[in-house]
């Protein structure tokens, strides 16, 4: 999947509304069955709700207040209203459908001491299921009250906050909150490295899921590939008509996903989000080079990502322009390969914007930077595009550190006005070791 999110035109909405438990959503297009892949929550065979949840306490507290300790912070504040931030609300353990949840709610892990928390009078329980005292609020006045006590004492508290939303997916609260914690004398901080430590990392059964969904990826790009032999033969086909192949193919390997995957031929290739749909699609013809990008999951709860890129022809032979680009991304990936699996290795710090430099370094040395169109990978995790560390210094200026226990992908992509080129494999960084997690596409595939 290219770094940057994409799901069909109204995708959500149409998996909300069709969706079953345990099976691919159908909608009719026409006289088609159009299948679409829905993603459980938490096991629970429906989306979360961000006004019902359970509470579960998913943080090691002693460890987070290490961590305030060793970067020098008051307090991590975490702030949610109706489900405006998830890492809050993941981090907090509020998910799932119990309890009500409309109103605005604090919890504070101080960096010593008990954490506390500020909720609504008409939603008491809110966070009983955390430790630490409840404060209560009902009218404004009781709220700004219960906000300076709750912040009493604190200098210096992260919160998912980025600075001129530098990195949009930890830029969760509101400015107004975060006026309203400044307007305390309290500073706020970017809460960017701790998510990475304690909302990013994979379990031991997180990375048995992510390899276990990359090996049926592989597979169903297999099938695609040998579907698309027959063109070579004569046989017509179309970009969507593969696509909806490949949906009840993730199906047949029980993954689940946010969207259909990308089938993309020629023109098509170059566009990076280009996803076609039973009304706009084109034809898949012979001697044409054809992009396929798929991601998904096992249908499981804390199930981690997969997301693979893979480019062929529908014929014998790859045409120069082609090759050249290939070449260049293909090199660019392993460079960006080799500056992970060196750091870690050494033992030496490595963050995203630096992965990203050394892969296009490699491409603006070839001559293709104005073909550049988005970052060289993203985080992986529960979600297609997680919240950690991307490799980026082409969107966004990404400064977090990969940390072990975390995954994301690496995807140098080129485009043109008639064609475009992509390879895009998964790294897990480990204790010791970083690796890639499935095959590199060393070369165009030919179909015939």
């Amino acid at each position: 999947m290219s770094s940057v999110a994409k799901t069909g035109p109204s995708m959500d909405r149409r998996m909300a509304r069709d969706q079953k438990p345990g099976r691919a959503a159908r909608k009719k297009t026409g006289s088609a069955v159009a299948l679409y892949l829905g993603i459980r929550d938490q096991g629970s065979g429906v989306r979360a709700d961000p006004l019902v949840y359970t509470a579960d306490m998913p943080l090691d507290v002693a460890a987070v207040q290490a961590a305030l300790r060793e970067e020098r912070l008051d307090a991590w504040l975490l702030y949610d209203f109706r489900g405006s931030n998830p890492i809050a609300r993941k981090l907090a353990g509020v998910n799932g459908a119990a309890k009500l949840a409309t109103r605005r709610w604090y919890y504070l892990l101080p960096a010593a001491g008990e954490p506390r928390g500020l909720v609504h009078r008409i939603e008491p329980h809110a966070l009983d299921a955390l430790p630490g005292h409840k404060l209560q609020y009902a009218d404004r006045g009781s709220l700004e009250a219960g906000l300076s006590q709750l912040l009493d004492g604190c200098r210096r508290v992260a919160m998912e906050y980025s600075a001129e939303c530098a990195i949009p997916y930890i830029a969760r609260v509101d400015a107004g909150t975060v006026e309203a914690v400044r307007g305390r004398g309290v500073e706020v901080i970017s809460s960017g490295d701790l998510v990475q430590r304690f909302e990013v990392r994979w379990s031991t059964r997180g990375l048995e899921t992510h390899r276990a969904a990359s090996e049926r990826l592989y597979r169903i790009k297999d099938r695609a590939f040998d579907a698309l032999r027959a063109v070579t033969r004569g046989r017509e086909t179309t970009e969507y008509a593969l696509q909806q192949d490949m949906v009840r193919w993730f199906a047949d390997e029980g993954l689940v996903s946010d969207s259909p995957p990308v089938v993309a031929a020629m023109a098509h290739a170059g566009d990076p989000h280009y996803l076609p749909t039973a009304e706009h699609h084109g034809p898949i013809r012979r001697d044409e080079l054809v992009l396929l990008d798929l991601w998904g999951k096992l249908d499981e709860p804390d199930a981690m990502f997969a997301d693979i890129t893979w480019v062929a022809v529908t014929g014998r032979a790859v045409r120069s322009a082609y090759q050249r680009a290939f070449e260049a991304i293909a090199q660019a990936r392993d460079a960006a390969v080799a500056a992970v699996t060196e750091a870690v290795a050494s033992g030496r710090t490595i963050r995203g914007f630096e992965v990203d430099r050394a892969a296009r370094a490699v491409l603006d040395t070839a001559g293709y930077a104005d073909h550049i169109l988005h970052r060289t990978g993203h985080s992986l995790g529960e979600t297609v595009h997680g919240n950690g560390a991307n490799l980026d210094d082409y969107e966004t200026h990404d400064d977090r550190r990969l940390l072990s226990g975390t995954g994301f992908t690496v995807e140098p992509g080129l485009y043109f006005d008639t064609f475009g080129v992509r390879t895009e494999i998964d790294m897990y960084i480990g204790d010791r070791e970083a690796t890639v997690t499935g095959p590199r596409q060393a070369a165009i595939v030919t179909l015939e």
